[in-house]
């Protein structure tokens, strides 16, 4: 069973991601985990993808596709897994049907945490991190105890330059444009399960493994 994650950066895909692995026992599977990973070991792909990077060009979906393959034709992925910030755009996601069809899997269901813009807003605009251990505080959904300083190492507490309010206007645009194809992809396919993501953190996790446990059950 191979799902994918959707949501605009502040909907709470990374919390979301890790209930649901703990929940389904699916490995999380992040595309900017991948990355990373790669960069770092310097592998053929890796060395690749920061060949495109380093010139400030974005990465071809045919490298990030083989990545993908390449991470889920482990042992831990048989069963499926959860994707999480790929696909990103309508191209990316047919790609990613083809490559899996021909190993005999494919994309049982797309899951989108649907939060309103002013939302996302107010949750982006809000947060700050831990310069030491990189711990998230938020100034009204999670306050630290003492103001501008971590309650777990102490360290000084920043807000990230991709944090203000103008940039995330720009982020939240950018998704939007590239996401409502992806969305309108996906629901005619009848695989687009949209979760209201404007309540509690876990009544959204409850929401979404439970729709997952009623498709197990269906196989």
């Amino acid at each position: 069973m191979f799902f994918i994650l959707l949501g605009a950066p502040g909907a709470g895909k990374g919390t979301q991601a890790d209930i649901i692995v703990k929940e389904m026992s699916l490995p999380h599977v992040a595309s900017g985990d991948l990355f990373r990973h790669a960069l770092k070991n310097g592998t053929d792909l890796g060395k690749q993808a920061e060949s495109y990077m380093k010139a400030g060009k974005l990465v071809p979906d045919e490298i990030t596709i083989k990545m993908i393959l390449e991470r889920i034709a482990k042992d831990d992925c048989e069963n499926g897994c959860v994707f999480d910030g790929f696909p990103r755009t309508l191209e990316q996601a047919k790609a990613l049907d083809v490559a899996l069809e021909k190993q005999g899997k494919s994309i049982e269901s797309a899951i989108y945490i649907e939060v309103p813009e002013s939302v996302l807003l107010d949750r982006l605009t809000g947060r700050w991190v831990c310069r030491t251990c990189q711990s998230p505080f938020h100034q009204k959904n999670q306050p630290p105890k003492k103001p501008g300083v971590c309650d777990k190492c102490e360290g000084e507490l920043y807000q990230r330059a991709d944090d203000k309010e103008e940039t995330i206007k720009e982020r939240l645009k950018v998704y939007f444009a590239q996401t409502m194809p992806l969305l309108d992809y996906y629901d005619k396919k009848g695989r687009l399960f949209r979760c209201n993501g404007n309540q509690h953190i876990g009544e959204v996790g409850k929401d979404i493994v439970k729709f997952l446990k009623g498709l197990k059950q269906k196989k």
